[in-house]
């Protein structure tokens, strides 16, 4: 309609803060919204497209920026206490292909404390809600952002996963969400640069809508050295049966009951599509080692000078993830990476045999939003607050492409997601059998009522 004409840019934006001014007050998923600003943009995109000039593939497209990512002139505080005013001078990598895109800023989605953590909340904002049931938290990091697109406060939204951190909120917000091949959508990172734990992906509410947002944001760039090579990334027919290897818990991870109870419900219905499905799992032994060992190091080299000077202001979750990161060894160090390139060689194996892998996304429902973490799993104690994230970290450490997808309901209404995991730098393929599941089982269309 935007490019047609038949609607303007100023008139998309308006319907989308009207809808978050009368919303988001429910769900706090937005706590900075900028809507002067966008306006003012939205009238500049109407005269750039009645002046004739070549529009965008997101002309006009409002979007809320996960409050991790740097906008220039809008406040990003990383859901911290010690950026609770900071205001970056420049636009991340990610903002600066959005707008060359032409989509335009409305503000900010919530995150928890640097992102650490699958549950939305932190000292500057407050929690965010879960659109299907405000009793329940969204998941996180990227937890805003899937309540936003869940509500339809937003088209999609941009998120970032090191540990499930798009999967985990799709999965909780009955969205989807992309963890991409490290590398497809680029970072220009001032710690390491070399490291793949943590990508940015993007959230919509269709296959179809998720692929316009990977289009525009994807792609190399010189400063980032993982950065992969331009990829069409349009669906293609399914040229035979896919073979499908499906996993009801990776590897013995403890899932709750009714996670696995709609995991059933989807698997009946993927059954009606004819694919070849056999139940096997590539070996992920030692992954969570390797995961705990290099997200220490990442914490500990992204955030030890916040450390140093305001240890008292950080949560004592992320605190004690930076002092393990000081903890860490030479050797250890040196064992998890090995210890990951193993992992890798043997999923790339697996992917010989298998098109795709289905696995649960959560392997709990979404929970209370006053609880801060998960401790116990159907009598399985968890010691960690990323214990019950498994299902997701352990991919991660795959470096292998996954995305959440709807795919059933508990019998209480709660959104239960299933994880499709693709081959090395296969998006195209991965989105291809997710729209095709999501397509067998209708999740999708069931959206939360105000």
């Amino acid at each position: 309609m935007l490019a047609g004409g038949a609607v303007s840019a100023r008139e998309v934006v308006c319907a989308f803060l009207d809808r978050i001014s009368r919303i988001d007050g429910q769900l706090n998923a937005i706590p900075t919204l900028v809507a002067e600003r966008a306006l003012a943009e939205a009238d500049a995109a109407d005269r750039w497209r009645a002046s004739g000039n070549r529009i965008g593939p997101l002309h006009g497209l409002p979007i809320a920026v996960k409050d991790l990512v740097d906008t220039a002139g809008i406040r990003t505080t990383y859901g911290s206490p010690i950026y609770r005013n900071h205001v970056p001078a420049e636009d991340a990598l990610l903002v600066k292909r959005l707008r060359r895109a032409g989509a335009i800023i409305l503000g900010k989605t919530n995150t928890p404390e640097f992102g650490a953590g699958s549950q939305t909340f932190n000292p500057v904002f407050g929690p965010t809600r879960n659109p299907y049931d405000t009793s329940r938290t969204p998941g996180g990091s990227s937890g805003g952002a899937a309540a936003a697109v869940a509500a339809c406060m937003l088209p999609f939204a941009d998120g970032s996963d090191m540990g499930g951190s798009l999967r985990n909120p799709a999965s909780f917000c009955n969205v989807v969400g992309l963890r991409p091949t490290p590398g497809r959508i680029p970072e220009a990172s001032t710690t390491d640069g070399w490291d793949p734990l943590s990508v940015s992906g993007p959230m919509a509410r269709t296959v179809a809508d998720l692929e316009l947002l990977l289009a525009a944001i994807s792609g190399p760039d010189s400063r980032s050295p993982l950065s992969l090579a331009h990829q069409a990334l349009r669906r293609r027919p399914l040229g035979r049966r896919p073979r499908m290897a499906w996993s009801w818990n990776l590897g013995g991870l403890p899932v709750a009951p009714e996670v696995t109870a709609a995991l059933r419900k989807a698997r009946r219905a993927i059954d009606g599509l004819g694919w070849e499905i056999e139940e096997a799992e590539p070996d992920l032994r030692e992954a969570d080692e390797v995961f705990d060992v290099l997200r220490a190091l990442s914490f500990m080299g992204r955030y030890h000078a916040d450390y140093v000077q305001h240890r008292e202001l950080l949560k004592e979750t992320l605190a004690a993830n930076i002092e393990a990161g000081l903890r860490l060894t030479p050797l250890q160090i040196a064992g998890a990476q090995g210890k990951r390139t193993t992992i890798f060689a043997r999923t790339v194996a697996f992917f010989s045999h298998f098109d795709v892998l289905a696995a649960p996304a959560t392997q709990v429902v979404p929970f209370p939003v006053e609880i801060e973490w998960v401790d116990d799993i159907d009598g399985h104690h968890l010691a960690t607050y990323t214990d019950w994230m498994r299902s997701c970290s352990r991919v991660t450490v795959t470096a292998h492409p996954a995305v959440s997808v709807p795919c059933a309901f508990t019998d209480s209404g709660l959104p239960v997601g299933l994880q499709l995991v693709g081959r090395y730098g296969d998006e195209t393929g991965l989105l291809t059998v997710a729209d095709q599941v999501m397509k067998a089982t209708g999740a999708a269309a069931r959206r939360p009522s105000f």
